[in-house]
Order: C-alpha cells, then sequence, then structure tokens
C-alpha cells in the first residue's frame, strides 16, 4: 500500500510551513487504514481454509469483497484496487464491462493463487484448468470486443481540451490570476488546424477566481468564444444560504455560452475527505487540523450527479477529479450521456506515479460505461478516451498545451441483463458456494 500511496505526501509540500507535519499520517496512516480492508479478506479466507481448490476460492472471496467495501467504507477510497492489474491495455480491459472492478479483482485474485497448489498438489490440475480457462476467456472476449470496432471517423463535434499546467504553489495566488486566466485563454483561442471547435474544456478549479465576483470575466469569455462555440471550465462556485452565514462553496463545472452566460453547472458530490472537507469537524478543528482547499469551511457536496446538457443536443456526465475512481457512482439522474468529462487537476502530486494512476482507473470508467471521455488535467495527463478504454490522443504531464478531437461516438451496452454489480454478486455467491463446501470436506476428513 505505501508503495503505491506514497505520492500522496506530495500534496502536503505544496505548503509545507503549514501540513508538513501531516506527512507521516499521508503516507503511511492510510495505507494503514487501507490494509485493514486486507486483513479481512485474509481473515475470512482463513475461516474458510481447506487443503484444496477451495482455499483459493477462499482468498479470492476474501479479497473481492475487500475491494468492494473499501469503494464506500468512510466514503470510500478504492484506488489501486487488485483488478487493474489484470486490465493493463484495452483488450484486456474489456471484462470489467461485465463482471466490473470489482468481479475483476476477485479473479484475478483466483488466477494469481491457483499455482500455489502445486505445493501440495491437492487441487492443482483442476486449478490449472480453470485459470487457464479465465485467462483465456479474458483475452478472448477483448479480442472479440475490439475485432467490432470500427475504426472510421465518428464525424461528432470538435472538441477542445486545455491544459494549462499551472503550479499548484502559484493557483490560488492572486497576482498571478490574470496571468493564469490569459493562459486559458491564449490556449483556447489558438487557431486549428482543422475544424473549428464548438467545446472547449478547461479543468478543475481552471478559474482562478469567483465567477461572481468578476463579473468582466464573463464579458470576456463572450469576446474570446465564437459563435456557436461553448465553454465547460471547472472552477469554484459560490451559494450564499443565509444573510450573515458563511457562503457555501463547491467545486463546480460550468457550462458557459458564447454570449458569457453560465448554460447549466454541475457541482462536486464525492468531495476528499481532509482535502476539500474536515470529517469530525468539531472535533478534530480543536486539535489543530485544518483542510487543504482554500475555502473557507471547506466545499459543500453538491446534489447527486446528473447529466448536463450542452448546446446541439448532447449530455454528458460530469466527474470532478477523483469522483473516477468510483465504478459505482457513475450512475447519474437526467437524459441518457452522451460523454463522460473528468476534469482534475493533478499538479498537487507532481512528477509522480499519483496523476498516472489516477488517469489509468479514469480509463476503465469509459470501457465499463461505454462512453468516451474526456479527461482535462490541469497537470496531469489530459487525453480522449474512446468507448472501448482506447487513448486516442494525449498530453503529457507538465505539457502546457491543447487537444483538438472529434467526439468519439458512444457504444452500445452489451446485451446483458444483468449489471456489472450483479454479476460480482454471483461471482461472489459461487466462489462461497466453493470454499465452504470446500471447507466442509476438509473437516470431515481431518475428523
Amino acid at each position: 500500500m505505501v508503495c503505491g500511496l506514497w505520492w500522496l505526501g506530495n500534496a502536503l509540500l505544496i505548503e509545507a510551513e503549514q501540513f508538513a507535519w501531516a506527512l507521516p499520517f499521508a503516507v503511511f496512516g492510510l495505507p494503514a487504514v487501507l490494509a485493514t480492508f486486507y486483513g479481512l479478506a485474509v481473515g475470512l479466507a482463513r475461516a474458510l481454509w481447506s487443503d484444496g481448490l477451495g482455499r483459493i476460492g477462499a482468498l479470492a472471496l476474501g479479497f473481492g469483497l475487500a475491494e468492494w467495501l473499501r469503494s464506500f467504507v468512510l466514503t470510500g477510497f478504492p484506488w489501486n484496487a487488485i483488478g487493474y492489474g489484470a486490465m493493463p491495455v484495452p483488450l484486456l480491459m474489456q471484462s470489467s464491462a461485465v463482471v466490473g472492478l470489482f468481479g475483476m479483482s476477485a479473479l484475478t485474485v483466483f488466477v494469481a493463487s491457483v499455482p500455489a497448489l502445486l505445493a501440495t498438489r491437492r487441487g492443482a490440475l483442476s486449478g490449472l484448468v480453470l485459470a487457464c480457462a479465465l485467462v483465456g476467456a479474458h483475452v478472448a472476449y477483448g479480442s472479440w470486443v475490439l475485432s467490432r470496432v470500427s475504426d472510421d471517423g465518428s464525424g461528432g463535434p470538435v472538441l477542445r481540451l486545455v491544459q494549462p499546467s499551472v503550479d499548484q504553489s502559484m493557483k490560488w495566488d492572486e497576482a498571478a490570476q490574470n496571468r493564469i486566466f490569459d493562459t486559458l485563454v491564449d490556449l483556447s483561442r489558438a487557431p486549428a488546424e482543422g475544424a473549428a471547435p464548438s467545446l472547449i474544456v478547461w479543468p478543475e478549479t481552471a478559474i482562478p477566481f469567483l465567477l461572481t465576483y468578476r463579473p468582466d470575466v464573463l464579458a470576456r469569455l463572450s469576446d474570446v468564444l465564437a459563435d456557436g462555440q461553448t465553454l465547460i471550465a471547472g472552477a469554484v462556485r459560490e451559494e450564499t444560504v443565509a444573510p450573515g452565514a458563511w457562503p457555501h462553496y463547491y467545486n463546480a463545472i460550468y457550462v458557459i455560452g458564447d454570449d458569457g452566460r453560465i448554460l447549466e453547472a454541475a457541482d462536486k458530490h464525492h468531495l476528499v475527505p481532509f482535502g476539500e472537507y474536515l470529517p469530525f469537524s468539531a472535533l478534530l478543528e480543536r486539535i489543530g487540523l485544518d483542510i487543504i482547499a482554500n475555502a473557507p469551511g471547506g466545499l459543500t457536496p453538491g446534489p447527486p450527479r446528473h447529466t448536463v446538457p450542452v448546446p446541439g443536443g448532447l449530455h454528458f456526465l460530469p466527474l470532478v477529479c477523483y469522483e473516477a475512481i468510483f465504478p459505482h457512482e457513475m450512475a447519474a439522474r437526467g437524459s441518457t450521456a452522451d460523454f463522460v468529462i473528468n476534469v482534475t487537476n493533478d499538479a498537487w502530486f507532481g512528477a509522480t506515479p499519483g496523476p498516472y494512476q489516477h488517469f489509468r482507473q479514469a480509463q476503465l470508467r469509459a470501457v465499463e460505461t461505454r462512453l468516451p471521455l474526456l479527461r482535462v488535467a490541469n497537470n496531469g495527463i489530459s487525453a480522449v478516451v474512446d468507448a472501448y478504454g482506447r487513448i486516442l490522443t494525449a498530453l503529457p504531464l507538465n505539457a502546457v498545451d491543447y487537444i483538438d478531437a472529434e467526439l468519439p461516438e458512444k457504444a452500445n451496452r452489451p446485451l446483458y441483463s444483468l449489471s456489472s454489480l450483479e454479476f460480482f454478486w454471483i461471482i461472489v455467491f459461487l466462489l462461497a458456494i466453493a470454499s465452504v463446501y470446500s471447507r466442509y470436506r476438509f473437516i470431515q476428513r481431518c475428523d
């Protein structure tokens, strides 16, 4: 766990004088908490232990349930789930559309653990045959799905993804606000090699000030945007709830028309604990704990996610930052989505594995929903990903640049009546039956 998450400490070094003391808690504390889930997995496997293939099933059962639990317990953090290891490339990602991340985690543990049976030889042959069959089905299904995909142009609207790569230490510096905004404008207005983009997307909290305090900015955007262009931009949104009370602040996505009017907004629903809000704030504030986000009292979670319309009759599913790591939160109210927009700011984590891990997990959400993904990072990995997880074009870490591309088509959902979570519970049921039966036979032999 520490090897996969040590880079979280980089966020605390942005304002080291205030947060450096918490570095050991971020680097070792969070992995220690997450390790308890794997401890529970091993405990369940030990309770169902036997001397044959059933013990491999018990281990897979335990880890599958552990990955499911850590996706929502204590607000959830399913980062680097085991199943990702079996899906490094699009060919091997397609199974996730069927069994989901948690099903893939359980099956990955099963396949990876089968060779241990060679030490006792009890159940080794049947285990190896079953593991080979699962791997073969995994590869064959991915190959079959991708073989049916047409690579012809989508004919969709042209869009531009803007990556300004603003250093996190400068992001909220008042003296740098206008310069940051000018960078965004210059990248947005750069000449296109082909057709002019109709959608321009800026990353999470790209606008470095509250729009309610800067009406001149909306007026300037009306000059920047050509006729028919729409800007989708991350920004902090302020809302006054009662006279004299602190305003509520939201991590929002704005849809802004070519006349500078705000057409739609969507607020981040799943906030980062300690980053955007302080759990048990009444208690923890007494001992001097504070949040990293620059918002008095922290950010407020938005309402349940809904699809957002844009001119042209399309709707997108908004995901802000790490909302993209939660497979079970991809549902949304409103019209059916045509694509996913994930705005993020991975500048917190510098040149570490963090931004790459974050992007890989967002990539799987495209496969699971069969929707193209537009990922737009302040600094991170900005990319256009099709509905099969294939990266069509991308910008590297630290690049100050933009991407122009056609919006890929969404794909048809597989013709299954069950959801990936329901398939996961079928896998859990089968593993539980096999484990309990094997344990029963083991006890009988021992008696």
